[in-house]
């Protein structure tokens, strides 16, 4: 049993409470007329139940009756050429994902916002009490390259993937103007130097800095190569980017 389980209960109790909070006309908008469901995802699906599921059958009942107990938190971005469970081979309820553009982690900021990736690696952290946590980047992302050309037109009014790639504008910077690099070679630069920013920022979390320095918990980087299938891992000793050893 996770030492956290009775606040883990408390925060899902307080969240169950929000759904019953919710306005009344909830069934006026549900009865709102929808498009089809894509094709492609309900045939996807009868072949995920008839194939997969079927063959983790035991597996998943475990998992609804005990709830899940995952040792790994990836933390990736959410291009969709870079599934974690795909990319790791992972069975059901083996690693907790966390995916957004660009796979950063903000630093700790405790405040009145909304903190969506801050929310999710306190429960992994808190609740399911993670052994491991990897941030995993991968090659060619376009919040990078974003990052690399941060005067393109916004794709929004609010501008929401500039404002989130303001996290790396410093680095950005930097390596935007090193005038003897090519444009591969700083998308590539600011994909690693982007997973080494987010590791730092999650020391920045008491409760992950703690549990790091009580060896309950380690931190890693990763980069995949979507082009040649490779995985880079930082050097333990050096932080460098190398291919492991298999």
């Amino acid at each position: 049993m996770h030492g956290h389980a009775p606040a883990c209960r408390e925060a899902t109790g307080q969240f169950a409470k929000l759904l019953l909070a919710l306005p009344h006309h909830v069934n006026s908008l549900i009865s709102k007329p929808m498009t089809a469901f894509p094709p492609a995802l309900l045939k996807g699906f009868l072949e995920y139940k008839k194939g997969k599921f079927a063959d983790e059958r035991e597996r998943y009942r475990q998992l609804a009756e005990d709830g899940q107990s995952p040792e790994t938190l990836i933390i990736a971005c959410c291009d969709s050429r870079a599934a974690p469970s795909l990319i790791f081979n992972s069975i059901p309820g083996e690693i907790f994902v966390i995916r957004n553009v660009a796979n950063l982690v903000p630093p700790y900021s405790p405040g009145i916002d909304y903190h969506s990736t801050s929310a999710a690696i306190e429960y992994a952290v808190q609740c399911l009490e993670v052994k491991h946590i990897v941030v995993l980047g991968h090659g060619r992302c376009g919040g990078i390259q974003a990052a690399l050309d941060p005067g393109s037109e916004p794709l929004s009014p609010g501008d929401f993937i500039g404002k989130w790639m303001e996290l790396l504008a410093p680095a950005a910077e930097a390596v935007s103007s090193n005038q003897w690099m090519t444009g591969t070679e700083r998308q590539r630069a600011l994909e690693h130097i982007s997973i080494r920013y987010s590791l730092e920022n999650l020391r920045s979390f008491p409760f992950i800095s703690d549990r790091e320095k009580n060896g309950l918990v380690s931190l890693h980087g990763a980069w995949f190569d979507i082009l040649g299938g490779d995985l880079w891992i930082t050097d333990a000793e050096s932080g460098d980017f190398i291919i492991p050893e298999l």
